[in-house]
């Protein structure tokens, strides 16, 4: 047992860090040592777009390893139609910069997100990176 030991009269104390941890049913557990330390919670919600940007990432990676065979089976597994699914794969079809400022968008504290998919959504059709860049630096869908 770590701690201090302290001979007091004809008893012994013994000095240990303690902390309390949440047991069954609401009861709380003893438990020796420093109390974890616990990370600290950010403000606000990550917005739609940037789960939406990792989403497709992640479908694209099924694709690839050939976990999914095509859109329509991503669509099946999602519940959503194949337009939905494709919509959301079109934004890997942006620029890998946007790509990585959508997924790096500011949490939203309150309200609606400064930047919604349907916004982007004429942008991650453009074939041209350049025009993308420029659109998206302009802020037009921002």
């Amino acid at each position: 047992m770590n701690g201090n030991v302290q001979e007091v009269g004809s008893g012994i104390t013994v000095a240990c860090k303690v902390y309390f941890r949440p047991g069954v049913r609401g009861r709380r557990r003893l438990r020796q040592g420093e109390a974890p330390v616990v990370p600290e919670v950010e403000c606000g919600r990550v917005p739609r777009l940037s789960r939406l940007m990792a989403l497709a990432i992640h479908f694209d990676g099924l694709i690839r390893k050939g976990e999914v065979r095509d859109y329509a089976d991503l669509a099946r597994l999602g519940h959503v139609t194949r337009a939905r699914a494709t919509q959301i794969m079109n934004l890997l079809n942006l620029a890998p910069d946007i790509q990585e400022d959508i997924l790096y968008l500011p949490r939203t504290e309150s309200g609606r997100d400064p930047v919604g998919e349907r916004q982007v959504r004429h942008v991650a059709v453009e074939p041209r990176w350049g025009w993308q860049r420029e659109t998206w630096g302009r802020g037009e869908t921002r």
